[in-house]
């Protein structure tokens, strides 16, 4: 790959001027040869292979930030999914991996630690029966250990069984850490379509068709695209996505000449490059400014979605002509929390719940970082994830629920995270009840894929 001087200028006012940078850099690594029937055993050998593979991660992301002048925000872990290798041992036991996964995390220096997870779209076996129920425990008694538990696929149905469960799981996450509002929440994902390759937490796991140990890339850009679309305020519509799309094919070819290099002096296999715009806290870097400089007075209003899904595909046209290997959830993150543009929205009334599923239908990846009232009932969580999993089951894509039940806190009251995780205000719930729906569980049958309409 050579770079014009031009393109690498470009790069460079990029990055001093408008917020670009490499969101993270995850390495994924397979656990599945560390099961052993002796527990001790077990958790040496995930300890020893994790810190073994990712010893030099944060040294090599910190040599190429500053060779390359490009900053990189987060190193992340992602492993294989927890339940696959828990076999007959206890809630306890699953607990006390959480624990040796961090350990390791904070011994690495990484932000984040992801797959403490199960994949359960069609139905439980024990072990991630298991798992789920410590889930609560193991995120609120670990720092950096996040969860993912997948629900639903388009080819499998939605298992209500888990839906109705994972409902529980977060309220009782939420009561947990009701000390620190709930935080143990924004390290859980539920998932209906879940890719195996995504290097953004909370829902990074190692999948099961992946390599021994590979190097995924997330890049950010809302700065970037924001301040591209700025110098075009006349163009029409045609002009606005072919703005987009250059400008994503520069981000990619800068994330992943990141990539390639930490891969290679890592001596791991590159990945991929997820493509998606994952917005921060900072000033003029916010996915939902982008939506309002395309045209709505305030994102949320009538216009919205049809404005994203513009921004959405001119993203990834523009990603897939940079790279050759895209994957991972690769559309646009539209986090409450952690975008200016979206919590200025919710806090004038242009933006509820409900257009923020229906945004979902369009974009990556789903509910993500919401607080809702601290009263909310399990059975509203589960219908909340069911709703979710059913958008992305019947569009045959991702979609996720990340909430965060915030105890002691009422609709209109606001909340701060702090760091990358933002502030939010409370969102307000539809009043009346899915108890019914939620109680009858079972599985909801995989969709016709034919007849599409």
């Amino acid at each position: 790959m050579t770079f014009a001087l031009e393109e690498m200028m470009e790069t460079i006012r990029m990055v001093q001027m408008e917020n670009l940078d490499i969101r993270t850099v995850t390495l994924g690594i397979n656990l599945k040869n560390c099961y052993d029937s002796n527990f001790e055993k077990m958790k040496e050998k995930i300890y020893q292979k994790i810190t073994t593979y990712a010893k030099d991660l944060t040294k090599v992301a910190q040599e190429v930030e500053k060779e390359f002048g490009i900053p990189i925000i987060n190193r992340r872990i992602s492993v294989t999914p927890i339940a696959e290798i828990l076999g007959s041992y206890t809630k306890e036991q699953a607990v006390e991996i959480a624990k040796t996964l961090d350990k390791a995390a904070i011994d690495l220096e990484v932000d984040f630690i992801g797959g403490f997870s199960a994949l359960v779209y069609k139905g439980m076996t024990k072990s991630e029966l298991t798992l789920i129920e410590s889930i609560p425990e193991a995120l609120s008694t670990t720092q950096r250990v996040c969860g993912s538990v997948s629900v639903g696929t388009t080819k499998s149905g939605i298992n209500m069984d888990a839906v109705k469960l994972m409902g529980q799981v977060i309220k009782q996450s939420a009561e947990l850490t009701a000390d620190q509002n709930g935080i143990a929440c924004a390290k859980l994902v539920v998932f209906c379509n879940p890719v195996e390759d995504n290097p953004f937490m909370a829902g990074a796991f190692h999948g099961v068709g992946e390599g021994e140990a590979v190097l995924n890339v997330g890049v950010s850009g809302p700065g970037v695209v924001l301040s591209a679309l700025k110098r075009y305020p006349d163009a029409d519509l045609g002009e606005i996505a072919e703005v987009i799309k250059k400008t994503a094919f520069k981000i990619t070819r800068a994330g992943e000449l990141i990539g390639r290099e930490v891969a290679k002096r890592l001596n791991v296999a590159f990945g991929i490059i997820d493509l998606s715009l994952a917005p921060t806290n900072a000033m003029n870097d916010s996915v939902a400014e982008i939506l309002e400089e395309i045209g709505v007075e305030r994102t949320g209003t009538h216009g919205t979605i049809a404005a994203l899904a513009l921004m959405n595909d001119a993203v990834k046209k523009g990603g897939a002509m940079a790279s050759s290997y895209v994957g991972g959830l690769s559309g646009a993150f539209i986090p409450v929390s952690e975008d200016n543009g979206m919590i200025r929205a919710v806090e004038e009334g242009a933006l509820s719940l409900p257009k923020l599923e229906a945004m979902t239908s369009v974009c990556s990846v789903g509910l993500d970082m919401i607080a809702l009232p601290g009263d909310v009932s399990p059975a509203t969580i589960s219908a909340i994830i069911a709703d979710e999993a059913a958008i992305g089951m019947i569009n045959r894509k991702t979609t996720a629920v990340r909430v965060i039940p915030v105890p002691g806190k009422s609709e209109g009251e606001k909340v701060e995270f702090g760091g990358l995780l933002g502030r939010a205000p409370i969102m307000g719930i539809n009043r009346f009840s899915s108890e019914k729906l939620i109680n009858r569980g079972g599985r909801i049958p995989a969709p016709l894929q034919a007849l599409n309409n």
